[in-house]
Parts: C-alpha cells; structure tokens; sequence
C-alpha cells in the first residue's frame, strides 16, 4: 500500500513515541498506588482502609487503560514500520488524516469503526 502524500510518518512516529514514553514514566511513578492496601484495622481505620481501597483500584483500572493505550501504540509503530500506517485495517482504505491526528493510534477509517466497513 502507498501512504496518502499529506501523511507525515516521522511526525506521527514522533508523538507516538513521546506517548509511550509518558505512559512508562507514569506507570513508574504510580507503582506504589497499585500495591496492595494493609488491612491491619489496629494501624488504619476502617474507613481510611475503604478509601485505601477505592484509591488502589482506580489506579489498578488507569494502570490497565495504560497498558491498551500502550499496546495500540506499539500495533501504530508497527504498522508504520510494515507500511501500512494510515490505512484501515478492514477496508484498507486511506484513514482521514484529521481521525489520525486526533488519535494516532486508530486502526480503522470511521465507517469501519462504526460497523459498516467492508463486509
């Protein structure tokens, strides 16, 4: 497949990695929010143990979006790597270049995504 002209890989290329790099640093920096909550009553109350608990569960659900983020990163690498950036991967046609500068990691044009690509 060719890549439509007005496609600039390197800078697609580019946010993509700045974004994974951002993702890393924070799931690093988040690590601790993750671990899990001591349930020693003597030490924390047990509402301070409920809010411990809703605390680490909203991390463990931002850590799990990160990882998908970071997983359709990786695809968007590889596909501009394969050559086949830019292009849905149902219908193989051109994805519109403002859908991709929204969300470069989107695979698919938006009548695909909506359920009415190629059958």
């Amino acid at each position: 497949m060719e890549n439509p002209v007005q496609l600039d890989l390197s800078e697609f290329r580019d946010r993509l990695i700045a974004r994974r790099s951002e993702l890393l640093e924070l799931a690093e920096r988040s690590a601790d929010s993750r671990k899990p909550v001591e349930l020693d009553q003597t030490k924390v109350g047990r509402l301070s143990r409920m809010d411990a608990l809703q605390s680490q569960a909203m991390s463990l659900e931002t850590e799990r979006r990160r990882q998908l983020e970071l997983l359709r990163i990786e695809a968007s690498l590889k596909r501009i790597d394969e050559g086949d950036y830019g292009f849905c991967l149902v219908c193989g046609e051109p994805i519109p270049l403002r859908r991709l500068e929204l969300d470069p990691t989107l695979p698919t044009c938006v009548t695909c995504a909506r359920g009415g690509g190629a059958d």
